[in-house]
C-alpha cells in the first residue's frame, strides 16, 4: 500500500517504531522510575511526589492488591479526578498484573453500574466524595474490594489545609479501607512482579464507538507501548523549538480518566521525565492560572474548549510562555481562530492531532515542528496505516471522502467481551472504521469533513444519542424522542432534545421540568440535552428509523 505521508515526515523519524525493548507499559514505566527517581514527576497544589516517591508507593500499593482475592488478568477500577493518588494508583494497577478501567468520577449510579458490571471489575479505588454514586449500586456488581481515596492523600497538608469543595467531602462508607493504609500494609507485604506479556490487556478504555452502549477498548500492554514510543519520537521536532532551561513541564488539566490526558500527560509525561502540574478543575481558570504561575511551560495539551477559554481570561497572558514549545490540540476540532489568537499569546502554535479510545489516543497529528495551523489532523504517526474507504470498506482514491480506516500496533485488540461489535468494527482486511468522514491529499494529509455516525462531541466527550434516547423515553409521558448535536461556542456541540409527548393536552412546562430532573439522576452532565424541543412527530425514513440529519437541519 502506498505510504505518501511518509515523504513528508520531519528528518529523524522512522517509518516504524521497535517496541521489543519495551515488552510492557510496566518496564516502561519502571526504567523512569529508575531513571529520574530524584525528579518531580507530579505536583498538585504545590506537594511534588519524585518519581522515586511514585516508584515506592505504587510499589507498596501493587503489594497490597495482589494480597487480595485477585488473580492476574483481574480489572480493577480506578475512579479519581486529577489526584497525586491517580498515578500511584495507575502504577500499582498495572504492576500488579492487573487490568486498569479507567471511569469517570461524576458518573451517575447508572452509567457507573453498566461500566463496572460490562468491565466484571473485582475492585474499585474511588475518591471519598463519589461513594454515594458506588454505594447506590456496589451490590450488583463483582467489586469485592473498595479503597477509599481522599483529596489530601499524598499530599503532606498539615491539619485544617484548606482543600478546594470537592475533596474536602466527608468520608463515608463505613469498613471501606482507606488508600493510605492499603499502601502502608503494603509496605510490610511481599511484591512478587508478574509476568507480563506484550499481548496481556492493560486498560479498559470504555468509549460508545460511534453507537450503542459504552465498550471497552482493550488496549494491551504493546498496543500503548506503540503508540508512547510513536508519539515519542514525533513530538522530537518541536522540543527543539526553544531551548529548555528547567524540567520538561506538561500542564495536566484535562481528566486522568480520558484517554488523550491519561496517554500524553500520565503515560507519556512519565516516559519522558516530565513534571505534571495536575489541575483538580480547569473549569476554573483563575485557579488553574494561579497554579502555573510558578512554573515555565513546555508541554500544554487541551481542547478547543480550554484554549478559548483561557484565552478569553484576563491574566492568562502573564503565564511564563518563554519555554513553550508543544500545544497539543485534541479530542474535538480545533477552530482557527482559537489556533491564532493561541499563536499570538503564546508564542507557539497548536498542533492538532486525531485519536480514539480504541487507538490508544493519537494515531494520526500535524507535525511538531509547523509553524502554521493547518485545518488538517495531519499525517498518520510511525507504524500506523490510514485508508479512507467506502462503505464496502475498499480504499477510495485520494482527495475522495470516505471513512478514515486504521491499522497499526496502536489499534485495540476489540471490544471487551464483544466479539460481534469488534468483527463490525473492522474491515475484512484488519483496519478499525473510525467512524469519521475524512480525505487523503496527495502528501498523506487528512482532513475530517464529518462523522458518519450521530455521536456528539461536548467539550471532546463523545455523547452518545442512543443513550440519552433511552433515558427520556423510560418517562411515562413521553411517546419518542430523538438527541442531536447542535453548534455551541462555549463547548463546541451542546445536546439538543427533540420529544413527543404521550398526550397532545399534557403541560409542557411541568413535563419539561421533570424531563430535566430524570437526566439530572441518570446522565453526567456534559451528556444533558441543554435545550428541549417538544414536538408533534419526529421525521422518519420508510422503514421507521428516526431520521437525526433532519433535526439537525432543523435545529
Amino acid at each position: 500500500m502506498p505510504r505518501p505521508w511518509l515523504a513528508h515526515y520531519p528528518a529523524g523519524v522512522p517509518a516504524a517504531i521497535d517496541t521489543s525493548a519495551m515488552p510492557s507499559v510496566v518496564a516502561l514505566l519502571e526504567h523512569s522510575f529508575a531513571q529520574f527517581r530524584d525528579d518531580e514527576a507530579y505536583v498538585f497544589m504545590g506537594h511534588a511526589l519524585r518519581y522515586g516517591d511514585v516508584d515506592a508507593l505504587s510499589s507498596a500499593l501493587a503489594a497490597w492488591l495482589q494480597a487480595q482475592p485477585l488473580q492476574q488478568g483481574d480489572c480493577v477500577a480506578i475512579m479519581l479526578p486529577n489526584l497525586l493518588s491517580f498515578p500511584v494508583a495507575m502504577a500499582a494497577v498495572l504492576r500488579a498484573g492487573l487490568v486498569a478501567v479507567n471511569i469517570n468520577p461524576l458518573y451517575t449510579p447508572r452509567e457507573l453500574q453498566h461500566q463496572l458490571q460490562d468491565s466484571g471489575a473485582k475492585a474499585i479505588l474511588v475518591l471519598d466524595a463519589f461513594l454515594p454514586t458506588l454505594d447506590a449500586i456496589v451490590s450488583h456488581t463483582e467489586v469485592a474490594s473498595v479503597v477509599v481515596v481522599a483529596g489530601a492523600d499524598l499530599l503532606g497538608l498539615p491539619a485544617g489545609s484548606a482543600l478546594p469543595a470537592l475533596l474536602a467531602a466527608p468520608m463515608a462508607g463505613g469498613e471501606r479501607l482507606r488508600f493510605t493504609d492499603a499502601i502502608r500494609l503494603g509496605h510490610g507485604l511481599p511484591f512478587s512482579p508478574p509476568q507480563i506479556a506484550p499481548s496481556d490487556p492493560a486498560v479498559l478504555q470504555y468509549t460508545g464507538g460511534t453507537t450503542g452502549v459504552s465498550k471497552g477498548a482493550t488496549l494491551l500492554h504493546s498496543t500503548l507501548v506503540a503508540n508512547l514510543l510513536g508519539s515519542e519520537v514525533w513530538m522530537q521536532p518541536g522540543l527543539q523549538r526553544k531551548p529548555r532551561t528547567t524540567q520538561f513541564t506538561i500542564v495536566c488539566a484535562l481528566p486522568l480518566y480520558h484517554v488523550f490526558s491519561f496517554v500524553v500527560c500520565s503515560l507519556l509525561g512519565m516516559r519522558a521525565g516530565a513534571r505534571n502540574i495536575l489541575v483538580p478543575n480547569p473549569r476554573d481558570q483563575t485557579a488553574m492560572i494561579a497554579l502555573l504561575k510558578p512554573y515555565k511551560l513546555h508541554m500544554f495539551p487541551a481542547v478547543n474548549t480550554l484554549f478559548n477559554a483561557l484565552l478569553h481570561h484576563p491574566d492568562f497572558a502573564q503565564l511564563d510562555f518563554s519555554e513553550l514549545c508543544l500545544s497539543n490540540g485534541g479530542g474535538s476540532a480545533i477552530q482557527a481562530t482559537v489556533a491564532s489568537k493561541w499563536l499570538a499569546v503564546t508564542g507557539c502554535p497548536i498542533t492538532e492531532g486525531y485519536g480514539l479510545s480504541e487507538t490508544a489516543c493519537a494515531v494520526v497529528c500535524n507535525r511538531t515542528d509547523a509553524d502554521t495551523f493547518t485545518g488538517h489532523i495531519g499525517l498518520p504517526m510511525p507504524g500506523v496505516d490510514i485508508r479512507i474507504v467506502d462503505d464496502a470498506g475498499n480504499a477510495v482514491p485520494l482527495g475522495q471522502a470516505g471513512e478514515i480506516a486504521i491499522h497499526g500496533p496502536q489499534v485495540m485488540a476489540g471490544y471487551w467481551r464483544r466479539p460481534e461489535e469488534t468483527a463490525a468494527a473492522m474491515t475484512a482486511d484488519g483496519y478499525f472504521r473510525s467512524g469519521d468522514i475524512g480525505v487523503m491529499d496527495a502528501q498523506g494529509s487528512v482532513r475530517i469533513i464529518d462523522r458518519k455516525k450521530d455521536v456528539i462531541l461536548v467539550s471532546g466527550f463523545n455523547v452518545y444519542p442512543n443513550e440519552i434516547e433511552a433515558v427520556v423515553s423510560g418517562h411515562p409521558q413521553v411517546l419518542e424522542c430523538a438527541a442531536v448535536g447542535v453548534p455551541d461556542a462555549a463547548s463546541g456541540e451542546a445536546v439538543k432534545l427533540f420529544v413527543v409527548k404521550k398526550h397532545a393536552s399534557l403541560d409542557e412546562a411541568a413535563l419539561l421540568a421533570e424531563l430535566q430532573a430524570v437526566c439530572a439522576a441518570q446522565l453526567t452532565g456534559y451528556k444533558r440535552p441543554r435545550s428541549v424541543v417538544f414536538v408533534d412527530v419526529l421525521p422518519k425514513s420508510t422503514v421507521g428509523k428516526v431520521l437525526r440529519r433532519e433535526l439537525r437541519v432543523a435545529a
